[in-house]
């Protein structure tokens, strides 16, 4: 395994945009057949550890075999996860600037519910509200047929990783600013989620523009996002993170990972019959895929392959938990390998480097617009006697 202090060091704005974007969508189909299911069922029923793009877990009978997801999650398919990412993505092209939660209300939302795609999953072309699971649903309700404020609609919401999902391109737009970008997220995220849900999105995006300054590693994102995390967010990350530190190999920290998130994840050890205090809002708990793909992150000593196939065989939510850690593996400069970022486009009909070059030029149009805003504050502070502006 190479270390990743050299190449995230040399790798460009451009660079790490693209490795983030298309690093989250190649790790939500790794991720998406084997989602819902243990380590050890994935390795009865694949004969071993999943290493690269498989098929549907139930086969040919994935439309029927579970009524309520009847989705073809396999064969390269993205699932929601990159479909809300990308929406986001949009929202940024469409504002060009940064975002807060009207902005779900009066962009993203609307394209939810009026713009047909390509479904991968649903193999139609529809709008993406149809495939979008409950929580995710919850935007159209809350927003468009409640008129609920924006900044409060989240709360009531089933707390989960919805938000944090599709948040990377949050931490892309405040590149190398962590703490501004975990504040761009919250706001954001007040529109889908509310308690450690939304903390998550932060904290996934402060992650994210961690891993995009240069010089950065597995070990400076986790010190970053324990700086900005709150409650049991912060207390699961530094669970989870203090295990990884005795492991070099995904394999050997599976079960030590779960054993550690455990007391913090509501959702019980079935991950299919959630327990009773399942997804309700706490202080005290998090959600369970932030802290394993961080862990899975320092593991694999920021490697993209090893981050990502970790958080795959991992199971339950993996499609999440590959998904945070391909993004924020990717923006760390690590390569997604060729051979699965192509399978994938092809197999989802989609151009996964085009929003990574939409969101590169908005990027760099809000960092100059940001630029503006700071020196004329500064030069304001000045007048008023404060420091003087900056060279």
């Amino acid at each position: 395994m190479t270390p990743k202090g050299e190449e995230s060091a040399g790798a460009s704005l451009d660079e790490r945009i693209t490795g983030a974007l298309v690093g989250a969508a190649v790790g939500d189909a790794l991720g998406g057949p084997v989602e819902g299911y243990s380590p050890d069922q994935i390795l009865e029923r694949h004969g071993g550890r999943v290493h690269g793009i498989v098929g549907p877990w139930n086969g040919d009978a994935w439309r029927t075999a579970r009524p309520i997801a009847p989705y073809h999650k396999g064969d390269g398919h993205v699932t929601d996860d990159t479909l809300m990412t990308h929406a986001l993505v949009r929202v940024y092209d469409r504002v060009r600037d940064h975002l807060d939660a009207y902005a779900i209300a009066d962009h993203l939302v609307p394209d939810l519910m009026t713009n047909p795609r390509w479904i991968p999953e649903l193999e139609t072309e529809t709008i993406p509200l149809q495939r979008v699971f409950l929580a995710e649903k919850w935007l159209a309700a809350r927003l468009h047929y409640g008129h609920v404020d924006p900044r409060e609609a989240g709360t009531g919401n089933i707390v989960n990783c919805g938000a944090a999902m599709y948040m990377a391109p949050v931490g892309l737009v405040n590149a190398a600013n962590p703490r501004a970008a975990y504040a761009e997220a919250l706001d954001i995220a007040g529109a889908h989620q509310s308690s450690y849900g939304r903390e998550a999105a932060g904290v996934l995006a402060a992650a994210v523009a961690a891993a995009a300054a240069p010089g950065a590693t597995a070990d400076s994102v986790v010190t970053a996002c324990l700086s900005l995390a709150k409650d049991g967010t912060r207390t699961a990350i530094e669970a989870v993170c203090e295990v990884a530190a005795h492991h070099t190999d995904f394999e050997s920290a599976l079960t030590p990972f779960r054993e550690a998130v455990t007391p913090y994840d509501t959702v019980g050890p079935d991950y299919r019959a959630p327990s009773l205090g399942a997804r309700r809002p706490s202080r005290l708990h998090a959600i369970e895929e932030l802290p394993v793909a961080l862990g899975m992150l320092l593991v694999a000593g920021g490697d993209y392959r090893h981050a990502v196939l970790g958080s795959v065989n991992y199971g339950r939510d993996c499609d999440s938990i590959a998904t945070m850690a391909g993004a924020i593996a990717g923006a760390l400069g690590s390569a997604v390998p060729e051979e699965w970022s192509k399978r994938v486009a092809e197999a989802s009909r989609l151009d996964l480097w085009e929003p990574p070059r939409t969101l590169a030029a908005v990027t760099r149009e809000i960092f100059t617009r940001d630029t503006g805003l700071r020196r004329a504050h500064e030069e304001s502070f000045a007048r008023l006697g404060g420091a003087g502006c900056s060279a």
